[in-house]
């Protein structure tokens, strides 16, 4: 009976230490080794990049969804990802990475914006094969800000465009919005008070063809198996 208890206490141990790895690791004991054939990322408050965030912040850390999108390309039994989206925004440098890495995926994916998905939330919500939208759901597109001391005006301006201009082919390149209109959305001066950009709410981003349909969840993972079974 000793014996056996203790091959029961090494399991737990075992059992007990992958849970807090996978903590450590994706912020979630949840990591898509299951037999659902659709895995559902979520991105939700402040997209944490190289400097942590306040704690009091909602925020989704970069480095937890990376070895996810790793796991769901990886995973044979992963057919498709479904990624809900209610962020604020956050680090452009994270957040247009973790773009990339979405889009690059050879899984179909369906992206859903809940709440909102603002600033460099845009290009998170348009990096997927389809897209949605509340009709409640908010997106706001605006140039990239800054805090802090500027060193060399010049070359911190041009830095900068040259960042913007990355935001802006991917969200040219993975909706049907065109570059010109995403710079009118951008630089529009009557939507934000002390400020440039632009506000959409629902449907309005479908009219722009910023995204491809106003819907919830339902309609996210009917089009998500559809894009599957195809």
């Amino acid at each position: 009976m000793s014996f056996i208890n203790q091959d029961q206490q090494r399991s737990t141990n075992n059992e007990n230490n992958k849970e807090v790895q996978n903590i450590n690791s994706l912020g979630t004991i949840n990591i898509p080794e299951s037999a659902e054939n659709i895995h559902t990322l979520t991105i939700i408050g402040h997209i944490e990049g190289h400097l942590a965030s306040p704690p009091q912040n909602k925020a989704t850390k970069y480095e937890h969804i990376i070895p996810q999108l790793v796991a769901v390309e990886n995973n044979p039994k992963i057919q498709g990802m479904l990624v809900i989206l209610n962020t604020v925004g956050g680090d452009v440098e994270a957040g247009l990475a973790l773009s990339e890495l979405i889009n690059s995926l050879s899984k179909p994916v369906v992206t859903l914006v809940l709440g909102g998905s603002h600033s460099i939330g845009v290009p998170l919500a348009t990096s997927g094969l389809y897209s949605f939208i509340a009709p409640s759901a908010t997106m706001t597109i605006h140039p990239i800000r800054m805090n802090g001391l500027v060193i060399g005006v010049p070359q911190t301006f041009r830095y900068f465009s040259k960042m913007q201009d990355r935001i802006i082919d991917f969200i040219d390149r993975t909706s049907d919005v065109d570059k010109e209109s995403i710079l009118k959305l951008m630089n529009t001066t009557d939507e934000l008070a002390n400020d440039v950009g632009t506000i959409l709410i629902g449907k309005e981003a479908v009219d722009l063809k910023l995204i491809n349909e106003v819907g919830g969840l339902n309609q996210a993972i009917n089009k998500l198996k559809s894009l599957i079974t195809v």
